[in-house]
């Protein structure tokens, strides 16, 4: 079965020019890697939020490769594991820029819709989880719906920042304004289906979204989190203790 990794990098301000740099250059030892089976290079919201204004130190990579791709992540070997997965080209970019990069590693659950034309998890039906469970939505918004998509998704997003269960989010996407994804981790899928289904803002934009027609195409897809290991802004991102795979893939 496919898994998905995520790796977000957080570049220091002297290399922001680098930084942007890579969005072009990264693409072809990606493209060449047999490794990955499909992959996209991402920006960031703000503080790495989802949010009309990007920040320039800040991008992901998100990717899907098979299961032995992913089984030598550890903690420890860290370092290492980015290297045989990335390819010496990358690693060593983010290395001489000093960067600090976070990955998890994903095992799909559930996924509808596409990305670029294509179904990337196909087949699956819904696994219920009892520990944390992640959460990618990701669209290509209308340019002609745009504006008023932003309009109406910005009481969401404040509410998520205090949402119960919430324990990671970050907004990331291929185009500015346009092609944009929120990857969340949740300390259970009840919390998540509380946030999801049962606060009012977001069934509001739920609605609106089918009324006014405001993508082109679209994909949900829920995640187990295996592992994951790494800093952003000079602390891990999630507790490692909530995942009692960690090393264990």
């Amino acid at each position: 079965m496919n898994r998905a990794v995520l790796t977000i990098t957080r570049y220091p301000s002297r290399h922001v020019l680098t930084a942007l740099h890579s969005m072009a250059l990264f693409r072809f030892p990606l493209m060449a890697n047999k490794k990955i089976n499909f992959f996209k290079l991402l920006g960031c919201g703000r503080n790495g939020s989802f949010d009309l204004q990007p920040d320039w130190r800040q991008y992901g990579i998100f990717s899907v490769c098979g299961d032995a791709a992913s089984t030598s992540f550890t903690p420890d070997n860290y370092e290492q594991w980015k290297r045989e997965y990335y390819g010496p080209f990358i690693a060593k970019w983010w290395q001489f820029c000093g960067c600090e990069t976070w990955t998890i590693v994903l095992e799909p659950l559930l996924s509808h819709g596409k990305w670029a034309g294509k179904e990337i998890f196909p087949g699956l039906t819904n696994s219920p989880v009892a520990g944390p469970v992640c959460v990618l939505t990701r669209a290509t918004i209308r340019p002609s719906k745009a504006r008023d998509f932003w309009k109406n998704v910005a009481p969401v997003q404040n509410k998520m920042a205090g949402a119960k269960g919430l324990l990671f989010s970050v907004g990331i996407g291929e185009i500015p304004f346009l092609r944009q994804a929120t990857f969340s981790v949740w300390h259970n899928e009840t919390d998540m289906r509380a946030f999801a289904y049962s606060m009012a803002e977001h069934r509001d934009v739920i609605k609106k979204t089918r009324d006014r027609s405001w993508y082109s195409e679209e994909m949900f897809t829920r995640f187990q989190p295996l592992a994951w290991h790494g800093n952003l802004n000079g602390l891990p991102p999630l507790n490692a203790d909530l995942v009692p795979t960690v090393g264990q893939l």
